[in-house]
C-alpha cells in the first residue's frame, strides 16, 4: 500500500505542474499564440522528452542503442509516432480550447474524453483488453462522469455570466466554437495512452521500472511536434507573424516562459512514467494510471480556475455543482484500487 501511495503522490505532483502549464505563458510579452505555441514546444515535446528517454539508458549503454532498437522495430516505432501525431491535433485543439472556454472548462471537456477513450483503446488496439477488468471500467465511467459534472458547472456559468464578466476571466471567451474544438481535442488527445500502448516495449533491457515508458513519451511527443510546428509555422505565414521571432529584446524574458511552461506540461508525463513504477503491485491501477493523470489534470486545473477568477460572479448552485464534480473526480481516483 505504500508504494501505491507514493506513486499516487507522484502522479499527483505531474498532474499539478501540467494544470500549471499555462500560468507562465500569460507571462509570454508581444508574440502571437502562434509563436510561443511553437517555442514552448520544442522544449515540451522535444528538449524535455529527450531528455527524459536518456534516463531510460541503463548503465553501461549508450543513448544510440535505444534509437537502434527503435529501428529494429519499425512498426511498433511507426505507429507510436503516428498517434502522436494525431495526439499532436488534440494539442494544439487543447490550446484553443482554454483561449475560448477558459483553463477550467476547457480542460474538464477535453480531458474527459481524453480520459475515458485513452483508458480504454489504448489496451483494446494493442490486444490487452484483458486488462479491462470490471473495476477499472467502472473506475473510467465514474471518472466520466465526474468530468461531466464540472462540464455542467461551466455551462451554468457560461449561461448566468454577462458578456462583459466572461471576457473579464476569458478574453477571447466562445462557448459554441470552444465546445466543438473541446471536443475534437477530447478525441485526439486519446492518441498519446494509445500511442504509450504501442510503444511499452521500447526500451533497452535492464532499464529501471519507473523510466520504461519514457522512450514511447518521446516517440509520441515527437509525432505531435510535427504536427503543431507545421501548424504553427502556417499561422506564421498566414498571420505574417514571423517578425515575432525577429524582436530580439524579447527573446530571453519568452524563452524562459515558453521552457518553463515546456517543463511543466511534461511533468506530468515524467511523473506518470515515475508514478507506475511503484504502481505494479497494482494491475488494475496500473492500466487506470490514465484515467488518474487526466482526473488530477482536471482537478487542478479547476484549482487554477479559481485562483484565476474564472468562477468569480458564479452562483452558490454552479459553484456547489463544480465542488460536487471534483468530489466525484477525487474518489475516482481511489475507486478502482478499493473494488478491485
Amino acid at each position: 500500500m505504500g508504494a501505491i501511495l507514493i506513486g499516487l503522490l507522484i502522479i499527483a505532483v505531474g498532474a499539478f505542474c501540467q494544470s500549471s502549464c499555462y500560468v507562465p505563458i500569460n507571462k509570454i510579452k508581444k508574440w502571437s499564440w502562434e509563436s510561443y505555441w511553437l517555442i514552448q514546444g520544442i522544449f515540451a515535446w522535444l528538449v524535455f522528452p529527450i531528455l527524459g528517454a536518456w534516463l531510460s539508458v541503463p548503465a553501461g549503454h549508450s543513448f544510440g542503442e535505444l534509437f537502434a532498437m527503435m529501428g529494429a522495430n519499425p512498426k511498433a516505432t511507426g505507429l507510436t509516432i503516428l498517434f502522436g501525431a494525431l495526439w499532436g491535433v488534440g494539442g494544439l485543439t487543447f490550446g484553443l480550447a482554454m483561449r475560448y472556454l477558459g483553463v477550467a472548462l476547457g480542460q474538464s471537456i477535453g480531458l474527459g474524453l481524453c480520459s475515458g477513450l485513452g483508458a480504454i483503446l489504448g489496451p483494446v488496439l494493442t490486444g490487452q483488453a484483458a486488462s479491462l477488468t470490471m473495476a477499472v471500467i467502472i473506475g473510467v465511467i465514474v471518472t466520466i462522469v465526474g468530468i461531466a459534472i464540472i462540464g455542467v458547472a461551466g455551462a451554468m456559468k457560461a449561461a448566468s455570466l454577462p458578456e462583459e464578466e466572461r471576457k473579464k476571466a476569458v478574453k477571447d471567451f466562445n462557448f459554441g466554437k470552444g465546445i466543438v474544438i473541446a471536443i475534437i481535442c477530447g478525441l485526439m488527445s486519446a492518441c498519446f495512452n494509445i500511442g504509450l500502448s504501442f510503444g511499452q516495449d521500447i526500451y533497452i533491457e535492464g532499464s529501471k521500472e519507473i523510466f520504461k515508458t519514457l522512450p514511447a513519451t518521446m516517440l509520441v511527443t515527437f509525432g505531435g511536434f510535427i504536427t503543431n510546428a507545421v501548424y504553427c509555422l502556417y499561422q506564421n505565414n498566414k498571420n505574417k507573424t514571423f517578425s515575432d521571432y525577429k524582436q530580439g529584446s524579447l527573446w530571453l524574458n519568452n524563452a524562459i516562459f515558453c521552457a518553463l511552461a515546456g517543463l511543466l506540461w511534461y511533468s506530468q508525463f515524467f511523473g506518470l512514467s515515475l508514478g507506475k513504477g511503484f504502481l505494479v503491485a497494482s494491475p488494475v491501477l496500473l492500466t487506470f494510471s490514465w484515467c488518474i493523470l487526466m482526473s488530477l489534470n482536471v482537478i487542478f486545473s479547476n484549482v487554477w480556475g479559481i485562483i484565476l477568477k474564472e468562477w468569480k460572479g458564479c452562483s452558490k448552485k454552479t459553484i456547489a455543482v463544480l465542488l460536487g464534480g471534483l468530489a466525484v473526480l477525487i474518489f475516482s481516483i481511489f475507486l478502482p484500487y478499493l473494488i478491485g
